[in-house]
């Protein structure tokens, strides 16, 4: 990041600047990682770089998730999903379907969220997206978990254990290893 600003790499800076507050988020640094990613948002519009504003509203949303804002990451997904469906980017749009369903898992009553990941995983899995296609089962398998499905939880949750392991991304087990251990 700090490269690519010395360098004025005006783009490179504003993606580098989003992702490291998306990852700030992700591990917890919320007070760092926020900022960061509402300012690559801001840069993106006012550079009028229209590819990357769906991408940074769906991380911003993310963070925005895990500081339980939830009526702004609600806001930032519906932006998103609009944003990307407009530029026709279905990676994005299917990134923003699952952020929906994490937001309306979390506000209104949780058999609304499926209706998202449903879709999310779909479109997910006609692009072979593999990573979102663990975090839609994972996402499904809370969702069962709460609804009292636990046949249902159990498989989503075995599926997104599978893959999170085969793609080795072990930051994703010990959340899906809690949510079996809470399955009756």
């Amino acid at each position: 990041m700090a490269l690519s600003r010395e360098w004025n790499l005006t783009s490179l800076s504003v993606q580098n600047t989003g992702s490291l507050g998306y990852a700030y988020a992700l591990s917890g640094r919320l007070a760092e990682g926020i900022p960061l990613l509402e300012h690559a948002l801001s840069a993106s519009v006012t550079m009028g770089f229209g590819f990357s504003q769906p991408l940074f509203l769906v991380y911003l949303g993310g963070a925005y998730v895990l500081a339980d804002r939830l009526e702004d990451a609600l806001a930032f997904a519906g932006r998103a999903l609009t944003l990307a469906r407009e530029g026709g980017q279905r990676g994005y749009e299917a990134l923003a379907l699952r952020l929906l369903g994490e937001v309306t898992a979390r506000r209104d009553p949780p058999e609304h969220a499926d209706g998202h990941y449903r879709a999310a995983l779909a479109l997910a899995e006609e692009l072979e997206m593999r990573p979102l296609i663990a975090h839609c089962h994972l996402g499904l398998g809370k969702l069962s978990r709460r609804t009292g499905k636990s046949e249902q939880a159990r498989e989503h949750l075995i599926t997104a254990t599978t893959m999170y392991r085969e793609m080795d991304m072990r930051l994703w087990l010990e959340p899906v290893a809690a949510e079996l251990r809470a399955l009756p």
